[in-house]
Formats: structure tokens, sequence, C-alpha cells
């Protein structure tokens, strides 16, 4: 650390410090303190306001619990109510530490309750979802990709990957959707939020060392499909009941898919389809009869009613991921 970095901390820390370990405008640290109350707790000799490390998780607090979905007001009253005052004594070099306690803190107030507040991402239609669902449609639709990021994972790790893409990625990705269905925008939007989608659930799959199976299964999209968000999270919801898997991606061909079977002897194969399937291929006859045989799930509104023989419909998430857990004997 240098010399003038210490003798700020020991001053305590300046409003354009603050702003950007917060993440907002110097401007917005000023109109919280004149609104809201939230101060900083000492002045320099010469008046400026200078934060210690509690203001500084206090103000991180409120920034989060906004995006979270809940009014600037009733976000700085939890943040001021918070009892915080136990990181006063860290230093700010430690902001694993600083971040995990104000993670725990956080977790608690924003996915525990809806905050009686229906409707607060107003750039997307979310009447009636979770708080932090509209916080994360806020986030998407201002492009702001470290908040989409830090609530994907927060909510990861307080509720698990099933949870957070049944309750919070696919609502907000319906309403993505629709807004871009209904007037041409937020393409850019979608994408964001798929890629910091795709990125918490690749290290989440990516924290697995040591899998219970010996035969990985096998995740790949339909030969002429490009969406592949379905496989990141199928494999991260795997990971956390310590099953492996390999990620095929996009635009899989069959005859490659075949070559990988023959490869790794999957336990399962799971196969995205959005796009629509009109014609199955004679390749599938070949993955029926792989040897040993896997469990063979189709997923996705892409295939058609009459599956071939020797495959399955996959379900929701959740019945996906206990079927191939029962498939290689969890």
């Amino acid at each position: 650390m240098a010399d003038d970095d210490v003798a700020e901390i020991s001053l305590g820390l300046t409003v354009a410090v603050v702003a950007r370990r917060v993440g907002v405008a110097p401007a917005t640290l000023r109109t919280w303190e004149r609104r809201y109350g939230i101060c900083p707790s000492d002045r320099s000799s010469g008046g400026h306001r200078r934060y210690c490390i509690t203001d500084v998780a206090r103000l991180e607090l409120m920034r989060r619990l906004v995006l979270s979905g809940m009014p600037a007001g009733e976000a700085a009253r939890v943040a001021l109510k918070s009892e915080i005052n136990d990181v006063g004594d860290i230093s700010l070099v430690d902001s694993n530490t600083l971040g995990n306690k104000i993670d725990s803190v956080l977790s608690d107030l924003t996915l525990e309750s809806d905050f009686g507040h229906p409707g607060g991402g107003s750039v997307l239609s979310m009447q009636g979802s979770p708080a932090i669902a509209r916080g994360l449609a806020k986030a998407a639709y201002s492009l702001d990709t470290q908040a989409c990021t830090q609530l994907i994972q927060n909510s990861i790790h307080a509720r698990g990957v099933i949870w957070t893409w049944e309750k919070l990625l696919i609502p907000v990705l319906i309403a993505l959707g629709k807004k871009w269905e209904l007037t041409g925008e937020g393409i850019e939007s979608e994408h964001i939020l798929s890629e910091c989608i795709i990125g918490q659930m690749k290290q989440v799959s990516e924290q697995l060392v040591a899998p219970v199976n010996m035969r990985p299964v096998l995740l790949a999209s339909a030969q002429d499909d490009l969406h592949t968000i379905p496989q990141y999270v199928a494999a991260a919801a795997l990971a956390e009941r310590r099953i492996g898997s390999r990620t095929l991606g996009a635009r899989v061909p069959y005859a490659t898919l075949v070559s990988a079977m023959k490869k790794l002897a999957p336990a399962a194969v799971l196969i995205w389809g959005q796009v629509p399937v009109k014609t199955l291929p004679p390749e599938f006859s070949e993955l029926i009869n792989a040897r040993p045989t896997p469990l063979l799930l189709m997923a996705g509104p892409g295939w058609p009613d009459r599956l071939p023989q020797g495959f399955k419909r996959a379900g929701d998430l959740t019945s996906t991921i206990t079927a191939i857990s029962n498939a290689v004997g969890q």
C-alpha cells in the first residue's frame, strides 16, 4: 500500500474514494446524506467529509438494497438500523472480509422479504416478482454488469442454483424478452444479463473438484440452437450435488455429440432445443444404441411432441437434476 493511502485511511476516506468503492457518483453520496441522513462519521480540519469503514459498509449496504428493488428512503432506514458496527476495526485493505460481512447482512435482508413494494422495476414489467428480481431487472436494463453479477452471486450463495434460476433469473429473462417483442428494445440488456448468468454458473461448476460420478453428464444444445444458458445452469445445479458434467455449448452437430459420447461414456445426456426441430436426425439411433446406455433427456420447447424411442422429455430443473442424479447413482 502506498504511503499516501495509509495517510488517507488514518484520516478517514474522502468522498471520491468512497464513491469509487460503493459504485456511485460523489454527488449521490451527498444526496443520500442530505435526504436520508447517511452521514460520514468525521470531517477533516478543513471541513471535508471523511468516512470510516463502518460508514462505507453502511453505504454499500444501502446501494445493494436499492439495486434489489427497495426504495432509497427505506433502504437508508434499513442501513442505518443494521448492526454493522463490528466492521469498524477492519483494515480497508482486507476488502474480502468487509465484503463477506456486508454480504451476510444483505443476504438476510434482500432474500427473505419482498419489502412490500411490488413493481419496483420501472423499466420492465415485474409486477408480483420478489424485490431481488426487480432489482436484477433494473440492473440489467441499466447494463450494470457489476450489480447483475453481485445479485446473482448473492442469490446462489443464499438459495442455491435451482431457486436462483426458477425464481430470479427466469422471470427477468421473460420480462426482457417481452419488452423486446413489444418494442424491439432491450436486446443489449438480455445479452448483458446472459453473460453474467453464464459467468456465475461457470464459477459454481468449476469449483467442483472431486465429483462423485466416474462417468460425466454430457450437456449440449441442438444442432441449430444457439441457446446455451440452460446448459450452464444445469452444470451448476449438478455441481451443487457434486456431479461432474461436460458442456459442449451451442450448435452441436449430432455427429459431434455421438463422438463425444464414445469418448466419455456419459451417465446421462441432456440436449437443449429452443428452436423448433422439425426432423429428428438419423444419428439419434446411435445415441440410443450407445453402450453403456446413458439416460437420454431432451429439454426445451423446440422438440416435437413425439420423441424418439429411448429418449425422455425433461421437465423443470428440479426434476431434471433429480433424474440425472438417479442415473449417476446419487
